[in-house]
């Protein structure tokens, strides 16, 4: 199982305590232990603190990835990006001076 496997499954798993939140706060407003609008707003604190939660656990993971790739030396994305602009700017300089030397020949 890979690590996107993972954070997908939490994910699923987030989607389906959010539906099971949704269907306990409609039973206690059935059963009138609860208002609509108490319901309501337990439901979107419930919404919010996953999603605050998912969004932790997004960070956490990110960092935990990055860490072990600096720890086995694996280029991170900054890192690629960085030798692009260095190979394209070598490259312009390389044609430029392939021009001046047609010129010299010419």
């Amino acid at each position: 199982m890979t690590m996107l496997d993972v954070i997908k499954k939490a994910m699923m798993i987030g989607l389906g305590a959010q539906e099971k939140a949704k269907e306990l706060v409609d039973e206690l407003v059935k059963k009138g232990e609860l208002s609509k609008s108490e319901g309501a707003k337990l439901f979107k604190e419930f919404v919010s603190k996953t999603e605050e939660n998912t969004k932790t656990m997004e960070k956490n993971v990110k960092e935990f990835v990055q860490k072990a790739f600096e720890k086995m030396n694996i280029p991170s994305k900054d890192d690629f990006e960085r030798l692009e602009k260095k190979v394209q700017a070598l490259s312009a300089r390389v044609k430029k001076m392939e021009g001046i030397k047609e010129e010299e020949t010419d």
